[in-house]
């Protein structure tokens, strides 16, 4: 008689093998993650706020005002937020206002109003909020909107929740509207017609169906300068959201900065305010350089302008064709171009930084795909993961055909690198290639050097440090926001989560599974049976289905399923399967079920051939 075999599997997942050639690893899993070299469940997450948040969030930072207050800012393609104890507020810029109309709105019996407003700027999808109006054919107008649709230069249409009860041309008496800064792209796409090309590709003068040129969905940068909250809109202005002023105030913007930019930084601890991708030439925004980068004088977010009594200046690097991400590092602020790794150094007066290429051919993917940890940097690129702890390292990656075979060229830019140092990961949450949102994750537990994946799906992540857990939000393009309330309200919203809490998902059951590679005896020649097993959990509550598939041939389906529930106080279980190799997988379905899986011992005999 054979004895007991124990089945040992190394952690991480291989995607890299066939289910065959990666015997003794494993090879699939959802919401599992590997510590101290076992797999376990991941954490559960709940809601925040029960409220939900118009848009698609791209940025999250988190701080501390000097009272002690904590804060969350969150940027979505539509507003700025400012979330602290339990209510998200709307701190959303104001573009154009108050501006002054007299009798603006033409009502038709419907429910759509018109809006005359010469010169209003504004774009379908738009914020405009209206007060002091009186109310013109039973409806109040005195309400925060979107605007559903551009007339011309001077009129819109928005759409209000009642039926005007009759028809009146120029009414409503005299009142304000404040348009906030105008929306951004959902989503990145693709950009074609006119000029996505190169030179002498196809016909002149015809547009491009096809393009490789990607046109960015709206993104933000966050960064504190003090307790004051610095915030600058991809390719757009630059804000800041004075704490002391309090939440019903919105963040202004700082009229000495460039213009348009990609997004800031400040570095530490000399208090430099630096602007990537911004203008050559301060307040002309069609001198905008996707290269060039500006830092303002030490202490001052509002001095720009480079001269003998301040320490402003600026840099343009070569290599590359847009300056992509930044992080504070160990003595450096680091910077990655499409292509390529720079570092910014404080070297004092007279030239305050000094810019070196570290490398090339590692860009970034975009502006929150990279992430430092103690001095070290990990970030993503087009084709491969990276790290820098003084020379620039290509990660060994067992998953990297699984995700970049898998990855979306146009949403690349969206990508969100989430670090949970609780358990050493950082990951980072992509689309695949057939997704417009991100619907995938890659975590790299950069103790153990492991990797897995998950279908885990969040658009932003902040590490625990101002709140006890990580935050973290998902985006539902088919659901209709809550906060703040507006009027003809089009769908899209963003749910903010705290993880590692619990073991569900929010209310509902959580599905985990993990399953390995192929396993036989003598490499095959020899069939095999397995008649018992003998289960090793730990810090088991509920059940989990083990599961032993068995093939004949590797690429075979499974010829026999034998599955058996194990709770935490199963000392064994019997079975009847046999084939020429056989995988397992450990799964749970129901609420509240948690599970570390140890090993596993099989009774394993040799077979015969019938």
């Amino acid at each position: 008689i054979m004895p007991l075999a124990k089945l040992n599997i190394a952690p991480g997942i291989d995607k890299q093998d066939t289910e065959y050639g990666a015997e003794g690893r494993w090879t699939d899993a959802q919401n599992v993650r590997f510590h101290y070299g076992l797999p376990q469940k991941i954490g559960g997450w709940t809601t925040i706020i029960t409220d939900t948040l118009i848009g698609v969030a791209r940025d999250q930072h988190t701080w501390t005002d000097l009272n002690g207050v904590r804060y969350a800012a969150i940027g979505t393609d539509r507003k700025l937020y400012i979330y602290t104890e339990g209510t998200a507020y709307d701190v959303t810029p104001i573009r154009r206002g108050p501006t002054s109309l007299t009798n603006p709105f033409t009502t038709n019996g419907t429910n759509n109003v018109t809006v005359a407003d010469t010169g209003h700027g504004a774009i379908q999808g738009d914020f405009v909020t209206f007060d002091s109006f009186s109310a013109i054919d039973g409806l109040d107008m005195n309400n925060e909107f979107e605007i559903t649709s551009v007339t011309n230069a001077n009129a819109y249409v928005v759409t209000h929740t009642g039926t005007a009860s009759g028809s009146t041309s120029g009414g409503g008496g005299s009142g304000n509207a404040n348009y906030q800064i105008s929306i951004g792209q959902e989503t990145s796409t693709y950009g074609y017609g006119w000029g996505t090309d190169a030179w002498n590709v196809d016909a002149w003068n015809t547009p491009r169906s096809t393009s490789t040129v990607t046109i960015d969905g709206r993104n933000w940068s966050f960064d504190t300068f003090g307790e004051d909250l610095i915030a600058t809109v991809h390719k757009g202005k630059t804000f800041r959201w004075d704490t002391s002023s309090g939440t019903s105030t919105r963040a202004a913007v700082i009229t000495q900065a460039p213009t348009s930019s990609r997004f800031n930084l400040v570095s530490m601890p000399d208090r430099h305010v630096f602007l990537f991708g911004t203008e050559t030439t301060v307040g002309t925004a069609s001198t905008q350089d996707d290269l060039f980068l500006r830092f303002s004088s030490q202490e001052d977010f509002t001095d720009w302008t480079p001269a003998a009594t301040n320490t402003a200046g600026s840099f343009r690097i070569q290599d590359g064709s847009k300056i992509v991400a930044a992080e504070r590092s160990r003595n450096a602020v680091l910077v990655w171009t499409d292509t390529s790794l720079h570092a910014l150094q404080f070297v004092g007066a007279p030239f305050t930084f000094s810019l070196v290429q570290l490398g090339g051919g590692c860009g970034a993917v975009g502006v929150h795909s990279a992430v430092d940890i103690n001095g070290v940097a990990y970030w993503m690129s087009q084709n491969s993961f990276f790290l820098y702890d003084g020379s620039i390292k290509k990660l060994p990656c067992s998953v990297q055909d699984f995700v970049f075979e898998d990855f979306s060229a146009a949403h690349q830019p969206e990508t969100f690198a989430g670090v949970n140092s609780e358990f050493n990961e950082i990951t980072w949450f992509y689309a695949s290639a057939s997704s417009n949102y991100l619907d995938r994750s890659v975590t790299y537990n950069y103790l153990e050097k492991t990797w897995y994946t998950n279908t885990l799906a969040r658009t932003t992540w902040t590490d625990y440090g101002v709140y006890q857990e990580p935050y973290a939000t998902l985006y539902s393009p088919t659901a209709t926001a809550t906060t703040p309330t507006v009027l003809g309200l089009t769908n899209g919203a963003t749910t903010y989560y705290q993880h590692e809490t619990g073991s569900n998902d929010n209310l509902s059951a959580m599905t985990a599974f993990i399953q390995s590679g192929d396993f036989d005896i003598q490499d095959g020649q020899q069939l095999l049976h397995i008649s018992r097993g003998i289960p090793d959990f730990k810090n088991q509550v509920g059940d989990a289905t083990v599961t032993l598939n068995f093939k004949t041939y590797p690429n075979s389906s499974s010829s026999t399923t034998v599955s058996r529930t194990v709770s935490s106080t199963t000392t064994k279980f019997d079975t009847r399967g046999r084939g020429r190799q056989t995988n397992l997988k450990i799964e749970s379905t129901a609420l509240n079920a948690d599970w570390r899986y140890g090993t596993l011992r099989l009774d394993v005999q040799p077979d015969g051939g019938r």
